[in-house]
């Protein structure tokens, strides 16, 4: 893979042949990322690689938040060396993943380093790796690595000290070393406090700012209710209906 920066050979580092020394290049940090999160699901999901936001369903969403998230991801390298990223709040079916998605799709061609889970997937993965010695350690410094971590239903999951603990963990991890997260949520902040403990969203907070609320109905059920209101007309004005 070339330098992104034109700095170097393709290497990651860059060579002074009169001095025989050799020092990181710009890219190198990324590269190290890349290579450590090649386990993790860097996968956009099939319902979401055709989404566009000059086309339905973005079109259709708040237009503020929409131009907010654009704009993230038309900026997608400086955000990420930055260490900001975005939330997005709302109920079920008003777009939040769908926005996600672009940015870490964004991040993608840029040729950064993703993991996008949701977070009851990710917790399973973590009590998974926890039967191995080591492999929890492992996961967690992946998980801290990648240029861009995009975590879907955070406050899905059940509250017990064990939980707070990992995301507490995973997110300090970012936050303490400037990485970027994206985030979904169906909970407002205060809520959100309630569920994952108070130290976690400070930090989200700080990384994120305050998230982009995203309301009205859900838009999975009215394209499910489009579709059989669709299916009862055709079946009305078939022979015998």
């Amino acid at each position: 893979m070339s330098c992104p920066y034109g700095q170097c050979d393709g290497s990651g580092f860059l060579i002074d042949e009169e001095a025989n020394l050799a020092r990181d290049c710009r890219c190198r940090a990324s590269r190290v990322a890349r290579a450590r999160a090649r386990t993790l699901s860097a996968v956009i999901p099939r319902r979401y690689r055709h989404v566009a936001f000059d086309r339905p369903p973005v079109t259709h969403l708040a237009a503020p938040v929409v131009a907010e998230v654009r704009r993230f991801s038309q900026h997608i390298e400086e955000r990420l060396d930055e260490g900001r990223g975005l939330w997005m709040l709302g109920e079920v079916g008003t777009g939040k993943t769908t926005l996600a998605m672009l940015v870490s799709r964004a991040a993608l061609d840029a040729g950064r380093s993703v993991a996008i889970y949701s977070m009851p997937r990710l917790l399973n993965l973590i009590r998974d790796s926890m039967d191995s010695a080591g492999s929890k350690a492992e996961l967690l410094d992946r998980l801290g690595a990648v240029d861009l971590l995009h975590l879907d239903d955070l406050g899905a999951e059940n509250r017990t000290e064990w939980v707070l603990e990992q995301l507490y963990s995973i997110v300090n991890s970012r936050y303490e070393d400037e990485r970027s997260v994206v985030v979904t949520t169906n909970l407002a902040p205060d809520e959100l406090r309630e569920q994952i403990g108070a130290r976690t969203v400070s930090r989200l907070i700080e990384m994120c700012g305050d998230p982009l609320p995203l309301f009205g109905p859900d838009r999975r059920r009215e394209l499910r209710l489009g579709a059989d209101a669709l299916g009862d007309s055709f079946a009305s004005e078939l022979p015998g209906a």
